[in-house]
């Protein structure tokens, strides 16, 4: 379980950066390709009902442009769902999602919308792709993946990111010890867990030094750091970090 941490990049916001003037550039085929290039093990990218980033046609694109696994990440609805089902993703990530809000805010709640997930979870896993759920790191919620027969749960690191950002390791340290305990939780009744949301070059360690966790899913703040050192830097930094921590070299 302590074998080398996957890095999936969302490149979701290069996509936004081209929707707010129109046209083709920058353009997020390209920076898949960048990805691949850096050291980035798979390739996350969420078609939004509004399409405020990603659009329709870069799914394609995307996947001509490199051969990582893409991770697609959807809300529980059914045009998403026949859209996936068509698109055939390496994995699909069921996330919460409201129209009004600006980024993913909290994970889905799965106990609460079991009987809307479940068919999707089957369509999706009838269609070959991975399935995995966006949720806090609850032990109820986990239980409850298992059950809808999910085989990857990805926990939100959100409120973890939140207090480091407001008090550093010390402030964050209890919703670390939330990420352990469910991911310790997750491999137990089989499921693989995976991790993700407003994690940076600073926080990200004591994450990846969580020996279960198999993958991180990073996005915003790898595109906002390559404003000022480059998309290719920016990966191959948070790759390095994310060995040292799994490698204990950064303890």
């Amino acid at each position: 379980m302590s074998g080398r941490l996957r890095l999936g990049v969302n490149i979701d916001h290069v996509a936004t950066i081209r929707n707010a003037r129109g046209g083709a550039h920058p353009d997020p085929a390209r920076a898949a390709e960048i990805a691949a290039a850096a050291g980035a093990d798979g390739i996350t990218i969420h078609l939004r009902e509004d399409r405020r980033h990603i659009r329709d046609g870069d799914l394609e694109a995307i996947r001509a442009a490199c051969s990582l696994p893409i991770n697609l990440e959807m809300a529980a609805t059914e045009e998403m769902t026949e859209i996936a089902c068509q698109y055939h993703p390496h994995a699909a990530c069921i996330v919460p999602e409201k129209r009004e809000e600006r980024t993913t805010e909290g994970g889905l709640d799965v106990a609460g919308l079991h009987n809307q997930i479940s068919p999707i979870v089957r369509q999706l896993r009838d269609a070959g792709a991975r399935v995995s759920l966006f949720i806090e790191p609850d032990p109820v919620q986990i239980a409850v993946a298992e059950v809808l027969g999910a085989p990857v749960v990805e926990l939100h690191t959100g409120r973890y990111a939140e207090l480091w950002n407001e008090g550093g390791a010390e402030a964050a340290a209890v919703e670390l010890g939330r990420l352990q305990a469910a991911a310790e939780e997750a491999r137990k009744r089989g499921i693989e867990p995976h991790a993700g949301h407003g994690l940076t070059f600073e926080n990200v360690g004591p994450v990846a030094a969580i020996p279960e966790i198999a993958e991180l899913n990073i996005g915003h703040f790898l595109i906002g750091e390559a404003i000022f050192i480059g998309l290719e830097a920016a990966i191959r930094e948070m790759r390095r970090l994310m060995d040292e921590a799994r490698s204990g070299a950064g303890a």
